[in-house]
């Protein structure tokens, strides 16, 4: 007999009962129901509401199922629907009455947005964990290569020179603001929804600060309304999800494209590449590939969610059941792919050598020939369409403007000197741009320090 059916003449028909049933999936909270269950316990025995006797029942009653759920004897039904009737049965079964007591002054509705809201919370410093050994990994890649000089792109076009330090760099950065946009939300979900009842509170004298505490959140929930139908942070967690498997889709795009023949910037290791079932000489990204892959998935998880939510009254309706899955779906995504894609970058084989080849055919010290004319006094303009012709004269020539001699650039601007040639020198373009944040190893060095010191901080 289900715990709600007081009310019904009949059993539920079982396409409904198994329709109705989350347990298959939302039994991975059975630790937060659980200790959700006895810091209610315990506030009601606090409180007056039940006795001193029952409530030492109860949360010794509780901390047997959990061991027992822990060590693998404990099998969850359809029959109770849920993960809170599972427990509150079992529970009852084993210390009688006393058991029925525990759902005084609560309901499933505040029960199951205090073990959701607890669940994701603890899931935040995991995922902040990864990040931070990657851009610990990001930063011990970036002092190795901190004088290797490889084309800066836009539009997919060489452009202009950096270092693969300040490459890795970026994507440190981005990195970052991932963590403080998982902190920020852990900061703002940290409030307690338990005490809010089905919707309207309760008449009982509880003690919702101390269950708050209790459970380490800062406060409850000012509005009992929206204490049992709020998810924006499970929302807000997967938007934070989204732009950070954004960030690892990018950078899994440049590695599928520098490991490539056609650029050869760098070489997985073999413990994170696969071969071909019939192509002998294919050594594939797929690592790199199924986390771009996989963006997509976290993406559809946050649609889903925001589907769900848009069109829902206050205060809790059944569709919210549906709110389990792609959080869960996107938290286990988000933690497969981090380590793993960690590991791969950590693994790579960096080939310098490459990546100068590619920054001595671009062009890519055009900038710093026209600012070399300019620094002599030509407009800057000026200077652009000198410097315009005389990348197309090299072009039709196969030439770089390094292989002009003196007598060709004077052909173009009298203020062209031998001094031209260390201004357009790729590596003196590189050690040139200290401005800040740019890639000259002095800027390098300090962003390698501001991330290391960033990591510091949360590794206290």
């Amino acid at each position: 007999m289900k715990l709600w059916s007081g009310r019904f003449g009949k059993e539920t028909d079982a396409l409904v009962n198994d329709f109705n049933a989350s347990i298959q999936f939302d039994q991975r909270l059975y630790k937060e129901d659980i200790t959700g269950s006895m810091a209610h316990a315990k506030m009601l025995g606090a409180c007056g509401i039940i006795s001193a006797e029952d409530t030492e029942s109860i949360v010794k009653g509780l901390q047997s199922i959990l061991e027992d759920v822990e060590a693998g004897k404990v099998e969850f039904t359809a029959d109770n629907e849920d993960i809170h009737m599972n427990v509150e049965t079992i529970l009852t079964a084993r210390i009688g009455d006393a058991g029925k007591r525990l759902h005084t002054g609560r309901s499933r509705n505040d029960q199951v947005a205090v073990d959701f809201r607890m669940y994701v919370r603890d899931q935040i410093p995991v995922i902040i964990g990864q990040l931070l050994e990657l851009e610990t990994v990001l930063c011990r890649q970036a002092k190795q290569y901190q004088n290797t000089v490889m084309p800066g792109y836009t539009h997919l076009q060489r452009a202009q020179p950096i270092s693969f330090a300040q490459h890795l760099m970026a994507y440190a950065n981005m990195f970052s603001r991932d963590i403080t946009r998982l902190e920020d939300c852990a900061a703002r979900m940290n409030e307690c929804p338990l005490g809010s009842g089905a919707l309207a509170g309760t008449t009982y004298p509880i003690d919702r600060w101390q269950t708050a505490k209790a459970l380490g959140f800062d406060a409850p929930m000012s509005n009992s309304l929206d204490g049992v139908s709020d998810r924006d942070y499970a929302l807000e967690l997967m938007s934070a999800l989204s732009v950070l498997m954004m960030h690892l889709s990018r950078f899994s795009e440049e590695v599928i494209l520098w490991c490539s023949w056609e650029f050869k910037f760098i070489e997985l290791d073999d413990a994170y590449s696969t071969g071909s079932s019939i192509m002998p000489q294919k050594k594939n990204p797929d690592v790199a590939e199924l986390v771009r892959g996989k963006t997509g998935r976290v993406y559809g998880d946050l649609m889903s969610l925001l589907t769900t939510m848009k069109g829902i009254p206050l205060a809790y309706n059944k569709d919210m059941q549906e709110d389990k899955e792609p959080v869960f779906d996107a938290i286990d995504t988000v933690e497969m792919c981090i380590p793993v894609f960690s590991a791969m970058i950590d693994t790579m084989r960096v080939l310098p050598e490459n990546m100068r080849r590619a920054a001595g055919r671009g062009f890519i010290n055009a900038t710093d020939c026209a600012d070399y004319l300019t620094k002599k006094g030509m407009p800057f303009r000026d200077a652009y369409t000198v410097t315009g012709r005389l990348v197309a004269a090299c072009t039709a020539q196969g030439k770089t403007l390094e292989d002009l001699t003196i007598d060709e650039l004077k052909t173009s601007s009298e203020l062209f000197d031998e001094d031209v040639y260390e201004a357009i020198n790729l590596e003196n373009c590189m050690a040139l741009r200290a401005s800040y944040g740019g890639p000259a190893v002095s800027e390098t060095t300090r962003q390698i320090e501001a991330i290391e010191a960033f990591v510091a901080a949360r590794n206290i």
